[in-house]
């Protein structure tokens, strides 16, 4: 029986109404809002006035996501993030990108899960840091214990390097990206805490009367 009587009357916005982290969690565990699955040729992407799931484009390859493709709410990536980039002159001005590798297939996106941190990649699209965090599902059954990148198979990582070094493939345009930097769970950490920073530097206003 549902007993809790607090609600939200309306859907809250993905990207600004929820928060990065659930309540009471560990720093490595983080809210994830799911965009894209292993399944999808067709990009998705959250419209950023709305809040609702939009086609972006379908992609003109047959690759696929070989994880859960989505973002960390309430995460921006500016100044600080591409601070941590020595080879970008800015940072794409998105939420903060995560993939998340679950044993079960999850066919369905527009959805919330909670996802342990383990490691990223530092991508660099056309100068712009657009870095990609990667984790497991939160008390995955095969991934659980996986505790740094180190611990998944190196052709797991491997495979979202040649996705995000193709999925932007069109015949007549040049792609400028760059996938080489791999790091571990603490250098992880270090850019979600510099896009937690970066989103309250540009949105933190929008929560200022929410607080009062």
């Amino acid at each position: 029986m549902y007993r809790d009587k607090q609600f939200n009357r309306w859907r809250r916005h993905p990207w600004h109404g929820l928060p990065a982290r659930p309540d009471g969690s560990r720093p490595d565990v983080v809210k994830t809002y799911i965009e894209i699955t292993p399944s999808d040729v067709v990009k998705y992407e959250v419209d950023k006035q709305s809040g609702f799931l939009m086609v972006d484009r379908p992609q003109r390859t047959t690759s696929s996501p070989p994880a859960l493709y989505g973002f960390i709410p309430q995460t921006y990536c500016g100044e600080r993030v591409a601070a941590l980039c020595d080879e970008a002159d800015e940072a794409d001005g998105d939420p903060l990108d995560i993939c998340v590798y679950s044993e079960r297939l999850i066919t369905k996106s527009d959805i919330l899960l909670n996802a342990r941190v383990v490691g990223g990649i530092q991508m660099i699209d056309g100068g712009e840091a657009d870095d990609k965090i990667i984790a497991v599902l939160d008390g995955d059954n095969i991934w659980g214990d996986v505790g740094d990148i180190n611990d998944l198979p190196s052709i797991k990582i491997e495979r979202l390097q040649h996705y995000f070094l193709t999925y932007k493939m069109v015949p007549g345009k040049q792609i400028n990206v760059k996938v080489d930097h791999v790091y571990g769970r603490d250098e992880a950490l270090r850019v979600i805490e510099a896009s937690i920073q970066d989103y309250q530097a540009d949105f933190g206003h929008l929560h200022q009367s929410e607080d009062q």
